[in-house]
């Protein structure tokens, strides 16, 4: 449901165009590893997974089952809450690892969390948190580096500046791009399987900066 919502919604707010360097769908099984700038990136990113053929399970902040009609659609769907800072945040990897044996693709965000930044500027992905290696290197599952560029055009900046930017963003049109790089596999100790999955999310979102420069102004 998140999936559909998210690519009826997208193409209205913007442009959106999606690479990827392997065709088809992403592979069952396989985690999508992306960079995080902005609330409204996850619906880039879904919207761009559902046009190759891929709904992923996500793994989000425990706080937006709290949200009305968002936590049920969340529920329903299989979403993974992430109870970040609690005793229960491991539990969020057991969930992940089920996901993957059971052959869904799970969606997660190495960074854990938002820039501080309040303009609409990209910049490249920010150090990552250790869950994304651990969760691979347990499964064995491949990871897909996922880049996003212009979401934070549609929505950055305090509460009245986000709640602006999407109200504009069908009049302002602004270039969105998501990059889907080669999967690879994360092994050995977790701070170097960490920095492996970190330099690959950063070529992808390399290469979607690029082509949003190259697809005119972000709005």
């Amino acid at each position: 449901m998140l999936g559909r919502i998210a690519a009826t919604l997208v193409p209205v707010l913007g442009r959106l165009s999606v690479t990827s360097e392997t065709a088809g769908p992403v592979a069952p099984g396989s985690i999508v590893a992306a960079n995080h700038s902005s609330l409204a990136d996850p619906g880039v990113v879904l919207a761009a997974l559902r046009r190759l053929g891929t709904e992923p399970v996500v793994m989000a902040t425990a706080g937006l089952w709290k949200v009305p009609v968002l936590g049920g659609v969340l529920r329903a769907g299989g979403h993974i809450p992430v109870h970040r800072g609690t005793a229960r945040a491991a539990a969020a990897l057991d969930g992940a690892a089920a996901a993957l044996a059971a052959g869904r693709v799970v969606l997660i965000y190495g960074e854990g969390g938002l820039p501080d930044r309040r303009d609409s500027g990209d910049e490249r992905p920010r150090p990552f948190r250790t869950g994304l290696a651990r969760l691979a290197v347990a499964t064995g599952a491949p990871v897909v580096p996922l880049g996003q560029c212009g979401a934070r055009r549609l929505s950055s900046g305090g509460t009245a500046k986000q709640l602006a930017g999407i109200a504009t963003a069908p009049l302002r049109r602004p270039a969105l791009h998501v990059h889907l790089g080669t999967p690879l596999h994360l092994e050995g100790a977790v701070p170097e399987a960490t920095a492996a999955a970190h330099r690959a999310v950063t070529a992808a979102w390399r290469r979607a900066e690029r082509c949003c420069r190259r697809e005119g102004p972000t709005g």
